[in-house]
């Protein structure tokens, strides 16, 4: 057996498992088993990313095969094994067509790793940002050259010799080992994603202290906290983001940043949103002052229009008549209510959010609890409570609807509100026990018959007495 051949499988064998094995020796000494996450949007057509695109779905579950893991080690020592029995039969050639076949298989799976990035980043920026950050990139293609030097080394170990072999001396020997150590010692180590991927405590991220992150901005720290989930006012981060490494996730928000910029800071441009960075514009105003204020100007612009429609809505209810009750209240209040779930709840401590079932699609009661239709989902509603000690006269004239129901007061401290609105305290007059409450509406058809009814559409008169009866009863 030519020692020649042999050194080349052995170096072939251990190129293609270094790899692992570096990855394995750095997780049992750090911890760190050396993986990272990328996730790129692609938009627009490269012919790499095409290629890569298509070739990809194939490539994939055969790599997952057994025998070419440890990138293909497994099946260079089986051609390894075929070559010897071919060399112990007495014939070369069978041997040489098995190392030629690993080579082959080996190189068609790995060399579209290293070609097609490389073609796409021939092309132009506008390509070689569809793989990804500029540190992927230059992975990718570096670790894809790597992956096709050990098929490299079966051809030249099943290739028939030449000439006669000369032996070198020991110096020469000595030099070629050293050489062939080092690389690959350091080819692996290079090929790994570049980059620190710094934790919650050392950003500073609410809630895990103050930071021990140096040559970076406050504003940098906030943005990757965002972007890697660790910002809890967002809830959760940007998916596949939180692992790439602090320089390249900085470098790709910079991009976005100056591209939305040159869109007067809109995130939802068509350029920005079809940029492969699109996905961390949700962290962006973080990072880009130009971002921030556009979404500033846009949130006071939306705060402006609530304002003037809750202006107008109290202005609406304002300028109702006042109801003039037939007996003198105890008390007699007006507010605008809102809700966004269609009632307004009464309540008394301890008996909070357990709304109960409306009757006549109008008013419920409970122990503790009180519900009045008051918008047809979402809306406001003009309302004037009175609270009386005893029972006042039945008014129905100029109402659409009347409905009284009995209401249990466990603590005499009823307060009715609803949404963003007032709070109105102290319904009950006469402390714990049992009360009325008669509900007047009037405006309900027209809400429901019109998308966007008038302001001060829907009229509500609340009256709350002592009362001993149980029975609900529907006036109008």
């Amino acid at each position: 057996m030519p020692r020649r051949s042999w050194v080349l499988w052995a170096a072939a064998t251990l190129t293609a498992a270094a790899p692992a094995l570096y990855f394995w020796a750095v997780s049992i000494l750090t911890g760190d088993d050396g993986s990272r996450s990328y996730w790129s949007m692609s938009s627009g057509s490269c012919l790499g990313w095409d290629i890569y695109d298509q070739v990809s779905p194939w490539a994939s579950p055969i790599k997952a095969f057994p025998l070419f893991s440890y990138d293909g080690a497994p099946l260079i020592v089986l051609g390894f094994a075929g070559w010897c029995l071919s060399l112990r039969s007495g014939r070369a050639g069978p041997g040489r067509v098995v190392g030629r076949c690993v080579a082959v298989v080996l190189l068609v799976l790995n060399l579209p790793d290293f070609l097609l990035p490389a073609l796409d980043a021939a092309l132009g920026p506008a390509c070689t940002q569809i793989w990804g950050p500029p540190e992927l990139l230059s992975w990718q293609i570096g670790r894809g050259l790597y992956d096709c030097l050990p098929p490299v080394l079966v051809l030249f170990a099943v290739r028939a010799p030449r000439r006669a072999f000369v032996r070198r001396g020991a110096v020469v020997r000595t030099t070629a080992a050293v050489l062939a150590v080092t690389a690959v010692v350091l080819l692996p180590a290079a090929s790994a994603p570049p980059g620190k991927v710094s934790a919650q405590w050392e950003l500073g991220c609410p809630g895990f202290g103050d930071g021990t992150v140096k040559g970076s901005s406050a504003t940098e720290q906030r943005f990757l906290c965002v972007v890697r989930s660790h910002d809890h006012r967002y809830g959760s981060g940007l998916e596949r983001w939180d692992e790439v490494s602090d320089q390249a996730v900085l470098d790709q928000g910079r991009y976005l940043c100056a591209l939305a910029t040159r869109h007067g800071g809109d995130v939802g441009a068509r350029a920005v949103d079809e940029a492969p960075q699109a996905s961390l514009a949700i962290a962006l105003p973080s990072l880009c002052p130009a971002v921030a204020r556009a979404q500033q100007a846009e949130e006071d612009r939306r705060q402006a229009e609530s304002d003037a429609y809750v202006a107008r809505e109290e202005r609406a209810c304002a300028a109702h008549p006042r109801h003039r009750p037939k007996i003198r209240p105890v008390r007699q209040r007006r507010a605008t209510f809102w809700t966004e779930f269609w009632t307004i709840e009464g309540w008394e401590d301890g008996y909070e959010g357990n709304p109960p079932d409306l009757l006549k699609d109008l008013v419920g009661s409970g122990r503790g609890a009180l519900a009045i239709w008051a918008a047809d989902e979402a809306g406001s509603a003009c309302v004037t409570v009175e609270s009386y000690t005893r029972r006042p006269p039945l008014e129905t004239r100029g109402w659409d609807e009347v409905v009284e129901v009995g209401y249990e007061s466990p603590s005499g401290s009823l307060q009715l509100g609803g949404g963003e609105g007032p709070t109105l305290k102290g319904l009950t007059t006469r402390g714990p026990g049992s009360y009325r409450v008669r509900v007047h509406l009037r405006g309900r058809e027209l809400v429901y018959q019109v998308p966007y009814p008038p302001p001060g559409a829907v009229e509500l008169l609340v009256m709350v007495f002592p009362g001993t009866a149980k029975k609900p009863v529907v006036y109008k």
